[in-house]
């Protein structure tokens, strides 16, 4: 008398619950420490709206004045995507043109040029007096 074959246990394939789920905290883990990198090289991406917006204004307010002999009356740069700008101290000699952030993210960021050339900073990243904090770390 024949016996039928014993039928084989076929392996399976696939991932187990734990196999998944430490892929997922693996995920997680790479992306808490990547996301404030990412989010602080787009910050800095937007910054340069600001400051080229202040030197193509200041350019502009020095041909002005080349012209006129005052900064009053002088065009002040228009507004960007992420920043508005402000002329004040219009007078014969002086004038300050500011940067400031129009979105949440940007509100806390502030940049000035004047007809000196001095250059300042109000940023989360710090402060700076004479020159323009663009990343964080940067000093003058």
């Amino acid at each position: 008398m024949r016996f039928p074959k014993e039928k084989t246990m076929k392996s399976q394939k696939g991932f187990t619950l734990i196999e998944l789920m430490i892929v997922v905290v693996i995920i997680g883990i790479l992306a808490s420490v990547g996301y404030p990198s990412y989010s602080n090289y787009v910050t800095r991406g937007k910054l340069v709206q600001a400051t080229s917006g202040l030197s193509d204004g200041r350019v502009k307010m020095e041909q002005f004045f080349q012209d006129n002999r005052t900064y009053v009356g002088g065009t002040c740069p228009a507004a960007t995507e992420n920043f508005s700008f402000t002329c004040s101290n219009l007078s014969t000699t002086t004038y300050t043109i500011t940067a400031t952030g129009i979105p949440a993210s940007l509100a806390a960021f502030s940049y000035t040029i004047d007809e000196t050339n001095t250059k300042t900073s109000a940023t989360p990243w710090g402060n700076g007096a004479t020159c323009w904090i663009m990343k964080e770390g940067d000093a003058c």
